[in-house]
């Protein structure tokens, strides 16, 4: 990731617009969006220090200021000692302020002291500044999530070769992990395997139960790439599926369709999730979609928008998101499938390309 002054300005411009006097973000997705520097999740604190006037500062650890790539177009980088206090030093930073927008997973024992330490600022979340800057991605940004896409279509691809039968949910799990490092993510951030009866649990944790012949196969997985995720699913049937697996699996394949689809600019996030959701109440098993239909995606492998009932926000171009309807029968199999999509003033643009058909393995 590799963010430019624009954003800065961008949420500079939005915390006049609110009346945001400082804008303090530590862990989290906000803090790499306008900085280009991840935050470990330490009980040391960090902390970037953007006020609406003034010179963006990142206070960290003396002993993780390696860690950070010098950027003076975007902050002036200041650290802490062991024996300091870096909230003393942070509201110190923040000056005399009334309203204070901070990180949304910033740890509440530093929200708390910060409270303290600023008696008369009133807080709110990050979020309603950056938020409505994150959902619309640039050029950049849906590049980064094609390539991501890419990686882990090819990985998808390459698993309609291995063989199934005889190995463990968590053997099929590892090597999705290993296959997404050695394709260029640098972290993998999840690997659902889920078998047979397991896969009617939307988010199973891999076991140590063998695939066997006749089981169908649900694999999720996603991680993070060049500082923005990928998230894909696809089926795979251990030998020739039977008619009923077949008959849903046609369903779901025409639902996804169905939602990829309507994913138009000025189409409400609700209409979205009903377009894909009505083919599946239609063929009888509208119970067994038990989830939304998709989730925005970028930095964080969940953000807005979401697509879901309720949610009335229209989408607008740049809004980047899942497709991910999914069936489950308890007891019995589940599946799901699921791409990224970008919505475009042309229309949607499916991010991954890989087959989408029900894979047959060994």
């Amino acid at each position: 990731m590799n963010p430019d002054t624009t954003r800065l300005a961008r949420a500079r411009e939005r915390m006049g617009a609110l009346g945001v006097d400082v804008l303090l973000l530590s862990v989290g997705p906000d803090l790499p969006y306008l900085t280009g520097y991840e935050a470990m999740p330490l009980e040391r604190l960090t902390m970037f220090v953007l006020p609406v006037a003034g010179d963006p500062v990142l206070l960290v650890p003396r002993l993780e200021a390696p860690r950070v790539e010098a950027r003076p177009d975007l902050f002036v980088l200041e650290t802490w000692d062991e024996t300091d206090d870096p909230v003393a030093r942070v509201a110190a930073l923040a000056g005399s302020v009334g309203q204070v927008a901070i990180g949304d997973q910033t740890w509440a024992r530093f929200v708390l002291d910060l409270q303290r330490a600023l008696p008369g600022a009133e807080f709110s979340p990050a979020g309603r500044v950056l938020a409505p800057l994150r959902v619309v991605k640039d050029t950049a940004e849906i590049d980064a999530l094609r390539r991501a896409a890419h990686a882990v279509d090819g990985i998808a691809a390459e698993m309609r070769t291995r063989p199934f039968a005889g190995r463990r949910e968590i053997d099929v799990h590892r090597e999705l992990v290993e296959r997404m490092l050695e394709a260029g993510h640098e972290r993998a951030n999840f690997a659902i395997v889920a078998t047979a009866a397991n896969a009617a649990s939307p988010h199973h944790e891999p076991s140590s139960r063998v695939i066997a012949d006749g089981d169908v196969v649900l694999c999720d997985f996603g991680g993070t790439m060049d500082g923005y995720c990928s998230d894909i699913t696809r089926m795979f049937v251990v030998g020739e599926p039977t008619a009923e697996v077949a008959d849903t699996y046609a369903v779901l394949v025409a639902a996804q369709e169905a939602g990829v689809q309507a994913a138009t600019v000025g189409t409400p996030c609700e209409a979205v999730d009903a377009a894909a959701r009505r083919l599946i109440a239609d063929a009888g098993l509208g119970e067994h979609f038990v989830h939304r239909t998709g989730h925005g995606i970028g930095t964080e492998a969940h953000e807005d928008p979401y697509v879901v009932a309720g949610n009335l926000t229209p989408l607008a171009a740049g809004h980047a998101f899942s497709i991910e309807p999914g069936i489950y029968l308890p007891g019995r199999f589940g599946l799901r499938l699921e791409d990224i999509v970008v919505a475009t003033a042309t229309g949607p643009d499916r991010l991954n390309e890989a087959a989408r058909d029900l894979a047959v393995v060994g």
